[in-house]
């Protein structure tokens, strides 16, 4: 049967969808596994997203995938990310990362695990015990997967819990659709405006001093704003990091009474005009699995799941 490590590999659910003459009828599911849960278990397949009752599961198992990138793929991604949303305080475990940022988003509040440790894994997850606890704060690991799935199994041995399932998504940036010419021309500034950081601070719980730091800290930046008669309405963030190759959008939100008019994807297309012309040639954004309509919307924009995280919680 399945366990949490299996999270965001291929896996194949045969559940049971009824009798015939005493014998049951079996249907199969093949996609990448997003939870998994005492009751459920549910996958991404080429059709949409499944959720399976786990009463209704004849078998489940993990399969080789059809494609995946490779480690350096990931970790090179991993770390443009990482780059585009900078902790104010980092430490190193070998090659691991180690971030803080007053507890303010779980990306910036996190160990991340891609290289060597330069210690034996529980050695390693000791250290990183110890360092949150110097800070006073929860430990925490982000674990892309497949590509930490040893991190992941220790830390189930741990007791330790997970977040919901993200997935890191890209696009080529010439792959990205044309924008519509009946929509409200959308501004980028190099830095935020006042109303700007409002939106962004009820969305995420606040901006503390280290959220300006993570927000604004990037060399190449810009921050966008669309306005419908005179109020801001939606607004995004970009960045290029990676070596100058790659686009990072976060913070792309629109209010909710200006949803389904087009506005978000203006946003992003504004910002990938201005990352095409900073040299990048890649897109690359993270968004939780379960947020159907973001989901829904980058995907007809283009973008598909590079590879997909779990940020991993101690336990009290």
């Amino acid at each position: 049967m399945l366990r949490q490590q299996d999270v965001g590999h291929r896996i194949v659910v045969r559940r049971i969808v009824g009798i015939r003459e005493g014998r049951p009828l079996f249907s199969d599911a093949l996609g990448e596994l997003v939870e998994l849960s005492e009751t459920h278990i549910t996958l991404a397949t080429d059709r949409g997203r499944v959720r399976v009752p786990v009463d209704e599961v004849h078998r489940a198992k993990r399969v080789p995938p059809a494609r995946r990138p490779t480690a350096a793929a990931v970790i090179a991604l991993e770390l443009a990310a990482d780059e585009a949303w900078p902790a104010p305080v980092r430490g190193r475990l070998g090659d691991w990362l180690l971030r803080s940022a007053d507890g303010w988003t779980g990306r910036a509040n996190s160990a991340l695990p891609v290289g060597d440790p330069d210690r034996p894994l529980p050695a390693a997850l000791d250290a990183v015990q110890r360092w949150y606890a110097e800070r006073g704060q929860p430990a925490m690991v982000n674990t892309p997967l497949p590509l930490a799935a040893p991190v992941g199994a220790e830390l189930d041995a741990r007791g330790w819990t997970a977040r919901p399932p993200v997935l890191v998504q890209t696009a080529p940036l010439s792959a990205l659709p044309a924008g519509r010419t009946d929509l409200p021309p959308v501004g980028l500034s190099p830095t935020p405006s006042e109303e700007w950081l409002a939106v962004a601070a009820g969305r995420k719980g606040g901006l503390p001093d280290a959220a300006r730091h993570v927000l604004t800290a990037v060399d190449r930046i810009r921050f966008a704003h669309l306005h419908v008669d005179g109020r801001l309405l939606a607004l995004g963030r970009g960045t290029v990091t990676g070596e100058g190759h790659r686009l990072g959008l976060t913070l792309i939100e629109v209010l909710p009474e200006a949803r389904r008019r087009g506005f978000a994807g203006a946003v992003i297309r504004a910002l990938a005009d201005w990352g095409r012309a900073e040299g990048a040639r890649h897109a690359f954004l993270q968004v939780e699995q379960r947020n159907a309509p973001a989901v829904a919307l980058y995907q007809r924009l283009g973008f598909t799941t590079h590879h997909t995280y779990l940020t991993r919680v101690a336990p009290d």
